[in-house]
């Protein structure tokens, strides 16, 4: 349970919601499938948590100058071969829910087209969740980390269960659900930011590391402010009411955590990662309720 970060769940299941809010504002959608999408979500980012338990580990990059939790296999707590074990049912677990996700929309309105692109995206999904920090050349030590988070946490998520819930896709769904990827990327920059002098000491390029601390920041601001555009452009070109614009009220809250994060060390981050993931849950929250007024 400790390996598998139980407080990074939510930001799973922020965009899986995104979508679905969205998604219900169309004349026809399906519930069933957003449920089954979120708990597929909800699995992938367990994988891709004892992923990079397991990955970390077998580098070096878990040393004993790792500042944030320890992780699980660092401490012993697991062993290898048990690890492999989760990891292997996990990939069972994704492959069956995803399966369930396919069914439930093929039966209400998916082609068989659709079916091969969203088991290829499945199966992408999957790989993108193990090779972060696993295989010989793992993405999340060539700075590329933040992309496939966009792709898969922002775009995918969002984009991906609209289209599972509604027959049809609305293109400016892009909009938040880019938004989701700014803030997913949000929770890994302040990750990375955490963990810049140990990453960059054992030769874990991320994309903090190859900006250095000072930018890191400016992107974080960058992330945060991206975001809320993003859902506000989104509003003006659906032509809501101006009540809907009340996310906005949110965004002190995001302020103070800037203002903090800049006046905070690295390595005493770590409790802003649970709180940027809160707020983002929030975030999308408020805004899916708010459309339907």
């Amino acid at each position: 349970m400790k390996a598998a970060r139980p407080r990074t769940l939510l930001l799973s299941f922020s965009g899986v919601m995104l979508g679905g809010f969205l998604a219900a504002q169309a004349e026809f959608y399906y519930p069933v499938p957003i449920i089954f999408a979120a708990l597929t979500a909800m699995f992938l980012q367990v994988l891709s948590n004892l992923a990079n338990d397991y990955g970390d580990f077998k580098k070096g990059t878990d040393s004993e100058k790792r500042v944030g939790p320890r992780r699980e296999m660092q401490s012993g707590a697991i062993t290898e071969k048990e690890m492999k074990r989760g990891l292997f049912l996990t990939v069972l677990l994704c492959l069956f829910s995803g399966g369930l996700v396919l069914l439930a929309t093929f039966i209400a309105h998916m082609r068989m087209i659709d079916v091969y692109v969203f088991s290829a995206l499945g199966v992408a999904a999957i790989l993108a969740a193990l090779l972060y920090t696993m295989g010989k050349h793992p993405y999340g030590y060539r700075g590329l980390g933040d992309l496939f988070c966009f792709l898969f946490f922002g775009l995918a998520a969002v984009a991906g269960t609209y289209y599972l819930a509604a027959p049809w896709l609305d293109f400016s769904v892009l909009l938040p659900a880019s938004a989701m990827g700014f803030l997913s990327n949000a929770v890994l920059n302040i990750n990375n930011m955490r963990d810049y002098e140990n990453d960059k000491a054992s030769g874990k390029n991320s994309f903090v590391v190859k900006l250095g601390l000072r930018r890191a920041f400016i992107y974080h601001c960058l992330l945060i402010g991206g975001a809320f555009v993003c859902l506000t452009v989104f509003l003006i070109l659906k032509r809501v009411p101006v009540h809907s614009y009340a996310f906005w009220l949110l965004s002190p809250l995001f302020i103070k955590d800037l203002v903090a994060i800049k006046k905070t060390d690295p390595e005493a981050l770590d409790p802003f990662l649970g709180r940027q993931v809160a707020r983002s849950f929030l975030l999308v929250l408020t805004y899916g309720i708010l459309l339907f007024f």
